[in-house]
């Protein structure tokens, strides 16, 4: 059979275009040939495509190496060429042979094997992710050794003492057999080294810009003159330095480039050395030259520079040399902002071969595979520059204006201050200015203006957001009244939702269709809210006017026409098919033409009495309600309704006698016999009536259309359908693609991985109770009562008990349950609602008019007949449905679970069976014998379900264990190869699909044919809905985050700013390209920990495009408790703080145009650059403030301002610098909900939020995000973290809390507030409590979030009996001693050496920042002893080392009392108590002695507890950094008993307010209403659930 040309080139083309851009890289001609003869170049190209998908498919871990693939393939698909051309070795003169053939498995073997153990060997080299990067090589490493020429060296066959073999020489042989050192195949292009500095490295050109921009500012406000005159000749002069601080900072990134990419230096290209020394001796050159030419300028320049430069003169006071200069340092930037507003020529220039560009582009950048011509069409550019300038603009006024302008006066005046008296013995007593203070005054400003574009941001992506929002006819319908049923081709599909049986009927358009209606079947609900029936039968009574009037009436509502019309329609069905009598159904016949003929002369109202018409219909009621039933043994009620409604038709409502009619009824009155009542041998009627589907539909409906009279309002009642029901009908009006028939559509599969998360909830899951005495079940049924009964309905089960008597009951309620949670079983279920839905559209696609007109009921429920025959609708509705749909479930540890009888595999086997498409992906781990010795043998392997078991379909052997780097990656990778079709949906296992959206896959898919810019998409964006945000206001908080990052964020992202990237799922892929470029994710260890977003890198770099997509959604679970979010939290943040040492970041940041990198710094890792420096801010303004308040400048400075009346200086003091960020996250929100659900529901959101404290929550992640980005970049340690995804919300013990927060949020707490009790002691600039309130408020509020957080959002948090029993456990847990085997949950001690892992895997730069920020403590010290009275105003340094003798005294009192515990206290009591006796008295006497003799007082007793603790903490933190030596020196066991102390002193400083308040149940009653309101408004009664948990437990 011969394909479409057209349909073989386009596979070919996308298949092979990452190949030919490899080997035009490279400057290799492609092995792609094709034969001359017309008829074979079609077999040859599936030929080719055929090699390379068998490469791809045995691939394994090299599949995430592509470039590794393109050399495979392109040396045997020379060899294939040979082979086909019957080409003759030149060497041996016969015909050519593969390189690797002839053996079994010869390719896996010696082909993918080898390479895979390189892979294997530096993933060891990474210990588990502890090892710095720069110490091995990761995927992208190996793969990109492929980007030189160098790769070809290896030759073919692959010699195995090639530069790529190094790290596995020991377990090979070089080709003369001679054995080879193990080495290493070195990184390459780019180094992961852990440092800050990347921050500035990725993103110089947004460092420098900000920069230069302060410094603009800053000489623009020092000098005092306005804004207008900057472009003054001496001015303009002035800011010119600019350009200096430009030079130096190039030099500086110039020196990073050599320093960070050190580590690789060994795989550096002589061209790559070149330029970097070359850039560095350039870069220092203009470091040099500039500040010297500009030096020269100045009449006051020494005279060696002048003497230097005396060849320069100056013309008109304008040094030339320094215009020449900067003209010449300032042609680079002035082409590349020529090369910015032409995108194409730069794409060009990017991609061509042209050795001038070349050499213009080495220069520029280094030469690597990706990150080239990904620049966007003009107008794409012009929208985000736009966007940029605008935000810059508001950012620089108000930074200008508000930060830098009124700090230049009181900076002035500071530095002009002299005869400073300090209160402390000052170090530099005659250095002159006051640098300190202003240091002090300017730092937190400072970090304010790097910071405040992130807020800027938020503010003008939400206003943006919304707008396009707006336009994009988001929330045009915002509630169901709004809805009007639109005929979308979709059919007549209900929607699953949790409704009752009598909302559904109400909600369902017929199945089956009757033409003779000739109307539109509307939903009962929209008939029923416009009370249809009554208001026609009221109209119809009352008017006295014309037939024409009542028309016009009844015909001005299209709903009030249609139920009259179908009511009418639906009588005469009735009567037709329960009739049958010969005289009867004469009868009816006159009467219903004697009607229609009134109608169409318009004399309705005048020969029928229109009165009785109410009397009639309630008889008719009647008669539906007992057809409804169908009760034989009503037969004779049927026939006296029937008969009376005969009575009232020709008694009262007829106006005329028809002769005819009248004789009819004369004659059975003459021969006795009733009507409708008939003979047993000739009956008039026919009841029961013979039910059908179609039969019971109709009568169902009729009743419901005469007897409903609901608002739409109300109907359904479940908010859940409400919603969606609301979200669907609104996309409609969406802009979207139209949807191709079924068979045309793009085929697609999805992918879901699977570890070993719940499947399905078992009996005892559900029945177990927690402390509380909840169960799942019981919990499920108070958060969701209405779809409790609705399920008991469902049952016929009246009572709870009934359900647990029958087998069938309970795997019923299991898998009710179980779509409830973040189940696979939910996830499964949503997924195949694709399949449904394509079969409903592809049934509309092809059926006939008669089987249109049966329904698409009667092809769901097919005749034994249709499922044997090939050619039924039935069978072609499988085919169609299998041909384009194809969902594989990873479940990588199936095998496993499977051979040890676990739960969970019999669960994903029933899910086969009971959804027979889906295919599930598993790794066997199977022990072979192979020449005597039995080794582990891994395969990737496909099952189905046949006959209630497993049957395999494909089994791929592996070179060895498939999980080398992160899991998930690796897990979706061995699955991959079962997929099919043009696109790949990346589903995970908590997330739901609902039937109605995925009707609208087939639009979607079409985007990929869409012009969406320069390129045609490669990943398209879904908006997913948090299904998660009842279940408390934690997690409604984080529903509205997510949603709004899933919406208006990524909205953004992608329209104007074109950075959106992936974030997770559910976006869709084009798989062709991704499976040539490396897959789905990235896989390496450490680095690559947020895998997803690599994924959005990658497919950017490799120009791609990535859009985003609202007129579809699906379903997503998020954690809903405290502790399972700070985990996802610091899982994310961790992943950040990778991301900033990854190549992937550091390319986009130099690739992009300067606002594109702006717009990926900000929404990327800029964001947790942000969140740190915010929490740096507070550190920075009361440090700042600790300083001057301790050294006595700042009552000098006040003093000073007080005598020169100076209100600026006082003002600048007395201001705060910090912003709140909590409220700040709550804006992109109200927008979204807003447009979505209106701004008066927004508005109401909002208010409910803070007074839920929502903004105590968004401070408190800000120190989760702060804390673990900043120690994932300064030592490493990032590692996946379990969040689980439990229902029930349980109290967490104090210890657990205190285990998570203690170092990322408690300790951070502790230091804030003992910051701020010394500034309200010692500090003048807010004398009064007042002052100090307004100055410090947002301060203490970050303190008491980060403190009181974790039991503010902790249930049973304020209960005291809760309270005693934490204090207890964490009593006992810190009391214990740790050891071998002993866990972190059981031991304080083991839990202490766990928290100092990442200082163990640190390297020396990571040991010596600690130290030097543990420093920091040792001021409190200083400054505080000389307050104190016992030093009597002395400033001598000998006070400050008078009072180390203090701390040594409490260390040596330590030490003796830990000694002697450890030689008495076990054989020598008496003097181990003797010993603690004279310690006790010497302490007594010392104390009275201090008191009498030198001034001591009982203040400075409490006051030097400020000083000495946070010296005491500082030599904890500095013991623990200095573990090895501490060690040696024995002292380990000292500094850990220090740290008990400050441990158990910290959890009691906690505990204590927390158990106060619990003294209180109001308390306690307050903070449930606080932490469940959401839950309140949807009928969750916590106590409720409590106490009754209990009453039943």
């Amino acid at each position: 059979m011969q394909l479409d040309d057209r349909a073989v080139d386009a596979e070919m083309k996308a298949l092979f275009k990452n190949y030919k851009t490899w080997c035009k890289f490279l400057g290799r001609k492609h092995s792609l040939r094709l034969p001359q003869g017309q008829q074979e170049i079609q077999q040859r190209k599936l030929l080719y495509m055929g090699l390379y998908l068998l490469i791809w498919g045995e691939a394994a871990n090299v599949r995430f190496m592509p470039e590794c693939l393109c050399y495979i393939f392109h040396n045997m698909a020379y060899e294939l060429h040979g082979l086909l051309a019957g080409n003759v070795s030149i060497v041996t003169g016969e015909n050519i042979k593969p390189s690797y053939g002839g053996d079994d498995e010869a390719f896996l073997r010696k082909v993918i094997t080898p390479i895979y153990r390189v892979i294997d060997k530096e993933a060891k080299k990474s210990k588990n992710g502890t090892a710095p990067h720069s110490a091995w090589c990761n995927y992208d490493d190996l793969n990109e050794y492929f980007w030189s020429t160098d790769c070809f060296s290896l030759g073919w066959p692959m010699r195995d003492d090639g530069e790529f073999f190094k790290s596995t020489f020991n377990a090979a042989q070089g080709r003369k057999g001679a054995p080879k050192k193990s080495g290493t195949t070195g990184k390459s292009n780019f180094v992961e080294t852990r440092t800050f500095w990347h921050i500035f490295h990725s993103f110089d050109r947004l460092w420098t810009f900000y920069l230069l921009g302060l410094q603009v500012m800053f000489i623009i406000a020092w000098q005092g003159i306005s804004v207008m005159d900057i472009f003054q000749k001496d001015v303009l002069f002035d800011l010119s330095s600019i350009f200096i601080t430009a030079a130096i900072l190039r030099f500086l990134q110039s020196i990073l480039d050599l320093i960070l990419n050190f580590p690789g230096y060994h795989r550096w290209r002589f061209s790559d050395l070149l330029r970097n020394i070359l850039k560095i001796i350039i870069s220092l050159a203009w470091a040099i030259v500039l500040p010297l030419f500009y030096v020269n300028s100045f009449h006051s320049a020494p005279q060696s520079i002048k003497n230097l430069l005396s060849f320069a003169k100056e013309i008109k006071g304008i040094p030339p040399l320094y215009i020449i200069a900067v003209a010449l340092y300032m042609l680079p930037n002035l082409l590349a902002a020529v090369l910015f507003l032409f995108p194409m020529l730069r794409r060009w220039i990017e991609n061509s071969d042209w050795h001038i560009v070349r050499l213009l582009l080495w220069w520029s950048q280094p030469r690597v595979y990706v990150g080239r011509g990904m620049h966007e069409s003009q107008f794409a550019l012009l929208k985000y520059t736009i966007f940029w300038l605008l935000l810059l603009a508001s950012k620089f006024v108000v930074s200008y204006y508000v930060q830098i302008k009124p700090l230049i006066e009181p900076t002035k005046e500071i530095m002009n201050i002299r005869r400073i008296h300090y209160a402390w013995h000052e170090v530099f007593p005659n250095a002159r200015h006051n640098y300190g203070a202003v240091v002090a005054l300017w730092a937190p400003v400072i970090l304010v203006y790097f910071m405040d574009t992130q807020i800027w941001y938020a503010v003008f992506s939400t206003l943006y957001g919304g707008v396009v929002g707006a336009f994009d006819r988001l929330g045009e319908l915002v509630n169901v009244e709004f809805f009007a049923y639109t005929d979308t081709n979709s059919g007549h599909a209900k929607i699953t939702v949790s409704v009752t049986a009598w909302e559904m009927d109400l909600l369902l358009v017929p199945y089956s269709s009757d033409p003779s209606l000739k109307i539109i079947q509307w939903p009962l609900f929209l008939l029923a809210s416009k009370a249809c029936i009554p208001v026609a039968l009221d109209m119809a009574a009352q008017l006295r006017a014309k037939d024409a009037d009542l028309r016009k009436r009844i015909c001005a509502d299209e709903y009030l026409k249609c139920a009259v019309i179908e009511c009418y329609e639906s009588l005469k069905m009735v009567l037709n098919t329960l009739v049958v009598g010969e005289t009867e159904k004469r009868i009816i016949a006159i009467i219903i033409d004697e009607v229609e003929s009134n109608i169409k002369t318009n004399t309705l109202l005048t020969n029928f009495r229109m009165g009785f018409l109410p009397s009639l219909c309630k008889t008719f009621v009647e008669l539906v309600e007992i057809l409804k039933e169908a009760d034989p043994s009503k037969r004779d009620t049927v026939v006296l309704l029937l008969q009376d409604m005969l009575e009232v038709v020709t008694r009262d409502i007829m106006v005329n006698e028809i002769s005819e009619l009248q004789e009819l009824i004369l004659t059975s009155k003459d021969t006795g016999s009733q009507h409708f009542a008939g003979t047993d041998t000739k009956p008039a009627i026919v009841f029961p009536p013979l039910v059908t589907a179609k039969w019971e539909e109709q009568i169902n409906r009729l009743y419901l259309l005469l007897t409903v009279n609901e608002s739409a309002i109300e109907i359904p009642t479940n908010l859940e359908a409400r919603r969606r029901i609301a979200f669907f009908t609104n996309s409609l009006f969406m802009d979207m693609p139209r949807a191709p028939r079924v068979r045309k559509m793009l085929s697609f599969s999805v992918l879901t991985p699977y570890y070993s998360e719940e499947t399905v909830y078992s009996k005892n899951d559900l029945e177990v109770e927690n402390e509380d005495g909840v169960s799942i079940i019981y919990y499920l049924q108070k958060i969701y009562p209405d779809e409790w009964n609705n399920f008991m309905e469902r049952l016929g089960c009246k009572k709870d008990s009934e359900i647990w008597e029958k087998e069938e009951n309970i795997l019923q309620l299991r898998h009710w349950a179980s779509l409830r949670g973040q189940t696979l079983c939910r996830t499964v279920r949503g997924m195949m609602y694709y399949r449904r839905a394509l079969k409903l559209q592809a049934f509309l696609d092809m059926a006939n008019e008669k089987e249109i007109l049966e329904g698409y009921k009667a092809i769901t429920v097919p005749s034994e007949e249709d499922k044997r025959s090939q050619r039924s609708l039935y069978a072609s509705l499988e085919a169609v449905a299998d041909m384009k749909f194809t969902y594989v479930a990873t479940c990588q540890n199936y095998g496993n679970q499977k051979r040890s009888g676990d739960r969970r595999a019999t669960d994903i086997l029933n899910l086969m069976v009971n959804n027979p498409s889906l295919r599930v992906a598993y790794i066997d781990e199977v022990e072979e014998r192979d020449g005597g010795k039995v080794q582990k043998v891994y395969y990737s392997v496909l099952i189905k379900a046949v006959d209630n078991l497993d049957q395999e379909i494909y089994r791929i052997k592996l070179p060895g264990p498939a999980k080398l780097g992160e899991g998930k990656p690796e897990n979706q990778n061995h699955a991959i190869i079962f997929t099919r079709g043009e696109a790949l949906q990346a589903i995970d296992m908590n997330q739901d699909n609902y039937l109605e959206e995925a009707l609208k896959m087939r639009n979607l898919l079409e985007e990929f044919s869409e012009d969406h810019g320069v390129r045609r998409p490669t990943i398209l964006g879904v908006r997913e809905h948090i299904f998660t945000g009842s279940v408390s206001s934690l997690a409604w908080f984080m529903s509205n985050q997510e949603t709004s990052f899933v919406t208006i964020g990524q909205r953004v992202l992608a329209r104007p700013l074109k950075v959106r990237f992936h974030y997770g799922h559910p976006d869709v892929f084009d798989r062709i390209f991704h499976i040539t470029r490396g897959g789905m994710s990235k896989a390496s260890r450490g680095i690559n920990l947020s895998e997803d977003i690599f994924a959005g890198f990658n497919s950017t770099l490799r120009r791609g495009n990535v859009t985003h997509h609202e007129y579809i959604q699906v379903g997503k679970g998020r954690d809903v408790g405290l502790n399972q979010i700070s985990l996802f939290e610091a899982k994310v943040a961790c992943g950040n703080g990778e991301q900033v040492l990854s190549r992937d970041i550091y390319r986009l940041g130099h690739r992009f145009d300067f606002f594109r990198m702006l717009s990926c710094y900000f929404t990327t890792v800029g964001f947790y650059i942000s969140s740190m420096v915010v929490v740096m801010t507070v550190y920075a303004f009361l440090y700042g403030k600790l300083y001057l308040s301790l050294s006595g400048l700042e009552s000098e400075i006040v003093k000073f301002s007080k005598r020169r009346g100076e209100t600026a200086l006082r003002t600048a003091l007395a201001s705060q610098s910090v912003v709140q960020i909590g409220l700040l996250m709550t804006v992109p929100m109200i927008m979204e909900i807003g447009l979505e659900r209106g701004f008066r529901t927004a508005l109401s959101d909002f208010i409910i939020m803070q007074l839920q404290l929502a903004s105590v929550f968004f401070t408190f992640s800000l120190g989760t995000k702060m804390h673990y980005f900043g120690r994932t970049l300064l030592h490493g340690g990032a590692k996946y973290r379990a969040t689980g995804r439990g229902f029930v919300v349980r109290h967490e013990k104090f210890a657990e809390n205190y285990r998570m927060y203690s170092r990322s949020h408690f300790t951070k707490g502790m230091e804030l507030a003992v910051l701020l009790i010394c500034y309200r002691l010692y500090g003048t600039a807010a004398p009064d409590s007042a002052s100090y309130t307004m100055l410090t408020v947002s301060m203490w509020f970050m303190v008491c979030s980060f403190l009181f957080a974790p039991f503010l959002f902790n249930p049973s948090g304020f209960e005291w009996q809760k309270i005693v029993d934490d204090w207890d456990d964490w009593s006992k847990w810190i009391n214990s001693h740790g050891g071998m085997g002993v866990p972190a949950t059981k031991s304080w001690e083991s839990w202490w050496d766990e928290e100092q892992d990442h200082l163990r895997h640190t390297g020396l730069i990571g040991r010596i920042l600690e130290i030097i920020l543990a420093l920091r403590f040792f001021v409190y010290q200083y400054g505080i002893v000389y307050h104190l009275n016992v030093a009597r105003g002395e400033k001598s340094i000998m006070v400050y080392g008078l009072s180390w003798l203090v701390i040594v005294a409490v260390m040596v009192i330590l030490k003796i009392v830990s000694l002697g515990r450890k030689k008495f206290s076990a054989d020598f009591q008496l003097m181990f108590r003797l010993l603690k006796f004279f310690l006790f008295i010497g302490a007594v006497v010392t104390l009275v002695l201090m008191f009498t003799l030198l001034g001591l007082t009982v203040g400075d007793i409490f006051v030097s507890l400020l000083a000495f603790m946070p010296t005491g903490w500082a030599l904890v933190q500095i013991g623990q950094a200095c573990r090895p030596v501490v060690k040696k020196i024995g002292m380990w066991s000292s500094v850990r008993a220090l740290a008990r102390g400050y441990e158990y002193l910290m959890g009691v400083v906690i505990l204590a307010p927390v158990a106060i308040l619990a003294w209180f149940p109001f308390v306690s009653e307050f903070q449930t209403r606080l932490l469940f309101n959401q839950a309140f408004s949807r009928g969750l009664q916590i106590q409720r659930i409590l106490a009754g948990g209990k009453k039943h437990k």
